[in-house]
C-alpha cells in the first residue's frame, strides 16, 4: 500500500518495490456515475445496480487497492456477482492518477481524511447522489475496502459515522493512525503507538457523532508482509472501545478453519468481528471455485478457501451465512479464570484459547 502524491517525491516501499501489481484485464460491468458539482477530492465515481433489487435497495460503497480500479477490484472480489444474487446495489469511488500516481487513496493525508474535505467529502457526496437516483436504504449503507481502500474504510466510518450501519475493513489501518507519509509507512509496519482511548478519541473527534457507532469486521493476513497484522489488532481496539465493549472477545472461533474473535451486542448482534486468514499474505480472501464462484483469483486476490465477500455480505445483513462455501466451526467455550500471567498477544491469546477447546493442535 504505498501512500505518495505527485508533489512528494517517490519512495521505495519498505515492504518492496510495490505493494501491488498492475491491474490484471477484467469484464467491466460497471457504469459511470455522473460529474458532481461537490467534488474536492476529484474522485470518479463508478457504480452497478442488478436487474433486480430490494426496496428500499441497500448500497455497499466498495474501495479499491493501490494501482487497482474499480472494475479490477469488482472483478476479483465478486461483490456484483453477490449484487445479482441478493439485491443490492453498489458504488464504487475511484481514484485518479492527477491524485495519487499508485492510484491509492490518500486516507493519511488530513486533506482528504477529514470530514468535509477532499477525498473523504467526495465519497460522502456521492452515496448522496445515489441516493437522489436510486431508492436507497439510509439505515443500510455500507463501506468495505481492501489495504489503501481499507484505510480509507477506516476514514469513512470515523468522519461519517451517521452514514454507515457497518464497514469492513481488509488489510487496512485504524483511523488517526497517520498524518504523513512517513508516518503511512510507520503505521503500515506496525511501528505506530497509540493506546486504547488515543485510537477511540480520534474517531470521536473526527465527527460531531456521538453514536450510536457502526458495527466493524477486520480482516487480515497473519503473513501479511505490507501491512502487518497488528494493525488489524489496532482497529479491533479503537471500535471497541468505541462500543464500550471489553478488550476480550466474547466469542472465540473459526471459519473455513482461521480463527475469528467476535464482539457482541446485548441484542446478541456481533458489533466487532476479526478473522485473521492463517499464512495468508496482502489481498482479498477468495473461495473462487465451485459451481457459483465468487470472484476470481488474481493479483491480491487470494483463493485460500474462504469467500470474505460473502461474509462480509452476511455481517452486514445482506446475505446468509454462506455456509456452502466456507465452514465454521463450533465456538470454544469460555476460558477459565486462571492466575495473572505475563500478558500474550492477540494472535497468542487465540490459539490459546482454540487450543484449550481442542479446535487447534
Amino acid at each position: 500500500m504505498p501512500v505518495i502524491r505527485p508533489r512528494i517525491r517517490l519512495r521505495r516501499s519498505r515492504m518492496g518495490a510495490s505493494a501491488f501489481a498492475p491491474p490484471q484485464a477484467t469484464n467491466d460491468r460497471l457504469r459511470d456515475l455522473e460529474r458532481l458539482r461537490d467534488n474536492p477530492g476529484n474522485l470518479v465515481g463508478r457504480y452497478y445496480v442488478p436487474a433486480t433489487v430490494q426496496t428500499p435497495a441497500p448500497l455497499v460503497v466498495v474501495l479499491h487497492g493501490c494501482t487497482q480500479n474499480a472494475a479490477v477490484y469488482d472483478h476479483g472480489s465478486g461483490w456484483s456477482t453477490l449484487a445479482d444474487r441478493h439485491g443490492f446495489i453498489l458504488l464504487f469511488p475511484e481514484q485518479q492518477r492527477a491524485n495519487n500516481p499508485l492510484l491509492c487513496f490518500n486516507w493519511f493525508d488530513g486533506r482528504d481524511s477529514r470530514r468535509e474535505l477532499g477525498e473523504a467529502a467526495s465519497i460522502r457526496a456521492m452515496i448522496e447522489a445515489m441516493k437522489a437516483k436510486h431508492a436507497i436504504d439510509p439505515r443500510r449503507i455500507f463501506v468495505t475496502g481492501l489495504s489503501a481502500g481499507g484505510a480509507m474504510t477506516s476514514v469513512m466510518l470515523a468522519t461519517y459515522p451517521e452514514t454507515f450501519a457497518a464497514g469492513a475493513i481488509l488489510a487496512g489501518v485504524a483511523y488517526g493512525c497517520a498524518g504523513s507519509v512517513g508516518e503511512a509507512f510507520d503505521c503500515m509496519a506496525g511501528r505506530a503507538t497509540s493506546g486504547t482511548t488515543d485510537l477511540a478519541g480520534e474517531v470521536r473527534r473526527a465527527s460531531p457523532h456521538e453514536g450510536p457507532w457502526p458495527r466493524v469486521q477486520v480482516w487480515q493476513g497473519s503473513a501479511d508482509p505490507t501491512v502487518v497484522p497488528s494493525n488489524a489488532d489496532a482497529i479491533v481496539r479503537q471500535w471497541t472501545a468505541l462500543h464500550g465493549l471489553a478488550p476480550e472477545p466474547d466469542r472465540i472461533d473459526r471459519v473455513a478453519g482461521h480463527p475469528r474473535r467476535a464482539w457482541h451486542g446485548p441484542d446478541g448482534a456481533a458489533l466487532i468481528e476479526h478473522v485473521s486468514v492463517t499464512g495468508m499474505g496482502h489481498g482479498v480472501p477468495l473461495a473462487s471455485g465451485g459451481a457459483e464462484p465468487v470472484g476470481a483469483a488474481g493479483a491480491h486476490m487470494l483463493d485460500v478457501g474462504l469467500s470474505s465477500t460473502e461474509q462480509i455480505a452476511a455481517f452486514f445483513g445482506l446475505a446468509g451465512e454462506g455456509a456452502a462455501r466456507t465452514r465454521t466451526e463450533p465456538p470454544a467455550p469460555p476460558p477459565r479464570r486462571a492466575a495473572p500471567q505475563a500478558a500474550a498477544g492477540p494472535q497468542e491469546a487465540i490459539e490459546r484459547a482454540l487450543r484449550a477447546a481442542g479446535l487447534l493442535r
